[in-house]
């Protein structure tokens, strides 16, 4: 099996971003330049994975890799979901589209996608939302695939070298999307760790290479956190806007729209803590949403769907990390050119001393 830096010629990996943005011809643009290319299988059925995974095999023979949601325990409070659901009737009514049906179960056909990828194994795959078991790891190790997973603290990466994985995805704070926490603790909302706090500690605390991934927007970023003790960066909101993302046009533009000035972090379109940029929707629901994911996520997905097809931004999810006001719209092959150009400029000044 590969080692992680054999993976790509660039130590960037392109974050897989669930809902669209990461399509194949993202991943295969990104790996053809010399970065890791990602598929985000969540919220997909099994056969549109696969079909995904065949489609970018046609498009690039370089190494890829493919994300998969872990199961949820299913701890929603249905009093609760129902008390979002009335709160949301205005908004359903104004977009004249109906609210999503809460029971389309927890588990994202985990163990159904992991027999695809066991059946037609890809170079990579890492996991989100917690640790799957010894069992399922050494399933993807005996058909040859690297596997990564999303950890936001030293326990969570601790499991994780536990369980037998290859690498692990260490994501601050300053990540946008959803936080990959492995428990989901309403009483530990806003307190996730910076990334150049994390990647050290969790160095010290485990033997697994470390993709970093939070806010990273720029070569220089990059260079910061290999000097820190990671082997790759991770980078998603860079991605977001390059020409072969696959997010809606609106999500592209609102990134460096002064309209939208921050990023916070929400539970009001999926119940889960997740960083997006602050609109209408996130401030009047945001303090209301209950803890419950993936329950939220489908009461909310008609609501987003019918704003993004009123071309009204303010009630869609518009994930972004702290870096999105320098998102730059290049192609994803030249934008990895110029972050490797990034890097070696970066690492010729630390050689030389300079800041």
């Amino acid at each position: 099996m590969a080692a992680l830096t054999e993976l790509s010629l660039l130590p960037i990996v392109q974050a897989p971003m669930a809902g669209g943005a990461s399509c194949p011809q993202l991943a295969a643009a990104v790996s053809e330049a010399g970065g890791l290319g990602f598929l985000a299988a969540g919220y997909k059925t099994p056969e549109a994975m696969y079909q995904e995974v065949k489609q970018l095999r046609t498009l690039t023979s370089r190494p890829f890799g493919v994300n998969l949601f872990m199961p949820q325990p299913n701890t929603a409070d249905p009093a609760a979901v129902e008390v979002y659901r009335e709160q949301l009737a205005g908004e359903a009514s104004w977009y004249d589209t109906e609210l999503g049906d809460t029971d389309a179960g927890t588990d994202d056909a985990f163990d159904a996608k992991v027999a695809v990828l066991t059946d037609d194994p890809v170079p990579v795959v890492s996991f989100t939302f917690g640790c799957p078991s010894r069992a399922v790891i050494d399933r993807l190790a005996r058909v040859g695939t690297y596997t990564v997973v999303t950890v936001t603290s030293v326990a969570e990466a601790q499991a994780a070298q536990w369980a037998g994985a290859d690498a692990v995805c260490v994501q601050g704070v300053e990540a946008g999307g959803h936080q990959g926490t492995h428990r989901d603790d309403p009483q530990l909302d806003g307190a996730g760790a910076g990334l150049l706090s994390l990647i050290p500690a969790i160095r010290e605390a485990v033997r697994l290479p470390i993709i970093a991934a939070g806010g990273i927007m720029r070569g220089g970023q990059i260079a910061a956190v290999l000097a820190a003790g990671a082997s790759s960066a991770q980078l998603g909101t860079a991605f977001l806007v390059c020409p072969e993302s696959g997010a809606n046009v609106l999500h592209k533009r609102a990134l460096t729209d002064p309209l939208f000035t921050h990023t916070e972090l929400t539970r009001a379109f999926s119940g889960r803590p997740a960083r997006g940029l602050v609109n209408r929707f996130m401030r009047e629901h945001g303090p209301y949403a209950p803890a419950a994911y993936p329950q939220v996520h489908y009461l909310t997905a008609g609501l987003r769907k019918a704003a993004a097809a009123a071309g009204d931004p303010q009630a869609m999810a518009l994930w972004a990390g702290q870096g999105h006001r320098l998102a730059r719209e290049l192609p994803a092959a030249r934008l990895v050119d110029v972050l490797g150009a990034e890097l070696d400029a970066a690492r010729e000044q630390l050689a030389k001393g300079r800041p």
